[in-house]
This record gives C-alpha cells, sequence and structure tokens, in this order.
C-alpha cells in the first residue's frame, strides 16, 4: 500500500478559477507503484481520466523531472508535483433551442436526443448543438471537466441517432458517471440498449460480435474492423425482436454494448452482412435492397433520411445516491412510422 508522508495544495492566484499547484511525497517505506493509481487515491476530487491527462500534458514532475507515462512507478521517497489548470469556461454559446428532458435534478440530466442533432461543436457544427442548448438549459452549473467543446459530456450518440444520453452537470457526477462508462457495464451498473432495423436476418438469432475497431486507412471519417491485436476491442451483443417480410428482407435487432466504440453498432453489424437500414456510410451497397420493399415501406424508408437507430434504454447509478435509474425512449416517429411499414 503506497504511504503517504506530505500532501499540499496551493492556489496559484488570488483570482477565482486560477491554476492550483499540489505536491506530495511518499513514505520511504512504500512499494511502487503506477503513478496514475497513486494521483488518483490521493486526489480523490479529480478522476483518474483527468490525472491521466494532466500526466500526458507535462504538467506533473517526479522529483523535479516532467513525467508524460501515467503508468511509470513511483516509490519510497519520491515527491510529486501537478498543476492543475483551472476549468475552463465552456466556449459555446448557450442557445434557448429545444430540449427533451427526461430526468434532471442537481448531479445530471437525461436527454431524449432527436435524430439530426449534434451532440457538441465540431468543424461545420460550430452552433446549434446539445451542448449549446445544454448551457442555455443548465448555466454555470455544467461540468467544465469533460472539455471546453464537451462540458458534462460523458457519451455520445451519432448525429443521426435517436435517443437517450446522460449528462453531468458537476464534478462528482462527471467523474462517478464516466466510470461507469469506462467500465461498460462489465459490472452490472451500466445499461445500454440500442434498437436496429437491419437488412436480411442474422445468424443465430441471438448473439456476440467481436471484432476489433480502428480509422479506416482508406478513409479517416469511417471506421473499420481490424485484425486481432490492431485497433481497440469492440463487443456488441444482439437478439432478433421481429422479422420483417415471408422472405426475411428485414429484422428488427436489440443489441446491447459491451463496449462504447465509434459507429460500433454500425460497422459491426455491417461487417456481417446486416447494415443498417438507411446508412448511407456502412450500407451503401445493400441500397438496390429497397426494391424488395413495399411501396408504404420504400416511402417511409426514404421519409427516414438516416440510419434506423435508436438508443431506447439507458440505466445507471446514480454518481451521489447510488440509486439505479433506467430509462426507456419511445421510438421516433420517423422509425415507428418505416417499422409499421414494413409490417
Amino acid at each position: 500500500m503506497t504511504r503517504i508522508l506530505t500532501v499540499s495544495s496551493t492556489v496559484l492566484s488570488m483570482v477565482p478559477g486560477a491554476d492550483e499547484a499540489r505536491s506530495l511525497v511518499l513514505d520511504e517505506g512504500t512499494v511502487p507503484e503506477r503513478l496514475d493509481r497513486v494521483l488518483a487515491r490521493v486526489f480523490d476530487d479529480l478522476s483518474r481520466a483527468r490525472l491521466q491527462g494532466l500526466v500526458r500534458e507535462g504538467l506533473v514532475r517526479c522529483d523535479g523531472v516532467v513525467v508524460r507515462d501515467p503508468a511509470r512507478k513511483v516509490g519510497a521517497g519520491s515527491r510529486i508535483d501537478l498543476s492543475v489548470p483551472a476549468a475552463l469556461p465552456a466556449e459555446p454559446l448557450g442557445e434557448a433551442l429545444p430540449l427533451t428532458v427526461v430526468h434532471e435534478d442537481e448531479d445530471l440530466i437525461v436527454i431524449d436526443k432527436p435524430a439530426g442533432l449534434v451532440v457538441h461543436p465540431a468543424a461545420g457544427h460550430e452552433d446549434g448543438t446539445l451542448v449549446n442548448r445544454l448551457i442555455a438549459h443548465c448555466g454555470a452549473s455544467l461540468s467544465g471537466i469533460g472539455g471546453v467543446r464537451r462540458p458534462g459530456i460523458v457519451h455520445r450518440l451519432d448525429k443521426d441517432t435517436s435517443g437517450l444520453l446522460v449528462v453531468a452537470k458537476n464534478d462528482l457526477a462527471h467523474q462517478g458517471l464516466s466510470a461507469q462508462f469506462a467500465d461498460h457495464g462489465r459490472s452490472g451498473a451500466l445499461e445500454r440498449a440500442y434498437l436496429a432495423l437491419v437488412w436480411n436476418v442474422p445468424e443465430p438469432r441471438a448473439g456476440t460480435i467481436r471484432a476489433n475497431l480502428a480509422r479506416s486507412r482508406h478513409n479517416r471519417e469511417k471506421i473499420a474492423v481490424v485484425r486481432e491485436g490492431e485497433g481497440r476491442e469492440a463487443i456488441t451483443h444482439y437478439r432478433i425482436e421481429k422479422v420483417h417480410g415471408e422472405s426475411g428482407v428485414t429484422a428488427l435487432l436489440r443489441c446491447h454494448l459491451e463496449t462504447g466504440r465509434t459507429h460500433q453498432i454500425r460497422v459491426h453489424l455491417s461487417h456481417r452482412g446486416h447494415p443498417l437500414l438507411g446508412d448511407a456510410v456502412y450500407g451503401g451497397a445493400f441500397k438496390t435492397k429497397a426494391a424488395r420493399l413495399s411501396e408504404p415501406a420504400r416511402a417511409a424508408l426514404d421519409a427516414l433520411g438516416r440510419h434506423a437507430l435508436h438508443a431506447v434504454e439507458l440505466g445507471f447509478l446514480h454518481p451521489r445516491s447510488g440509486e439505479r435509474l433506467r430509462f426507456e425512449s419511445p421510438l421516433p416517429e420517423d422509425f415507428a412510422r418505416l417499422l409499421a411499414a414494413l409490417d
């Protein structure tokens, strides 16, 4: 067990929101341990992810030398100094635009995001985002730990994916929720389910897709399945909820994520030969299959104008009270209309 000899914290300026210098000295009897673990145990008001970021940014010194590796072992007699920059104000401006609030308390807010809404500002989407709306709704309470452009955001949904998303309103909530999302529900705390409309009927009818993902080498805007040992681990569980048509042209799946990679469900299902209906990025080769749909179904798919994916269920432990919260989102009108036409 790491034993701490001294701990100090000093605000570097009398100006509110100034940077803060912190330091600690390890006892001579200390067993060597990872730097990020030591810091996280001593400065428990900061998330381990934030502390790892400070290390990588060169804001941590060990015995006067800058250390950029969070896994660096530190031991007996080491003095560790870190500079904690003040949380930057959110640069995006608040915009009083519609926001569907499912639940809200002093620590967090659960949103039912419509399709077409970008979560946070990025190139080409500087305003009108969910973050802009949250700033107007929540004001100064939003957590700054998620970054200047992503205040309070602990997970995200693609622009054209509809459904449930939780946002932290302070640092305590951000740290607690981030830990649950990092664990991806392996401990049972986090639950995420999606409804996906796909081409053809998967076999087996319930199963698990394990395939590592990484940025495509040919198109940096796309994610691709890569060989084992490359990219990042990605695991998607699915089961068929309903098959449409006698020949099984389309199927409705319920998907549960064990990992949360960018475009994970879309890429995994496309890799298996079952891309989402309406997915122009990963299902373009299946456009001709629309001819096999009924005329009302083709019209409903055209009207959808996006990939058919909806975050239908979200459950987690409240970061302050420990209470288990669970929410469900009804299918948006465009998705429900397409399902009805397929039936």
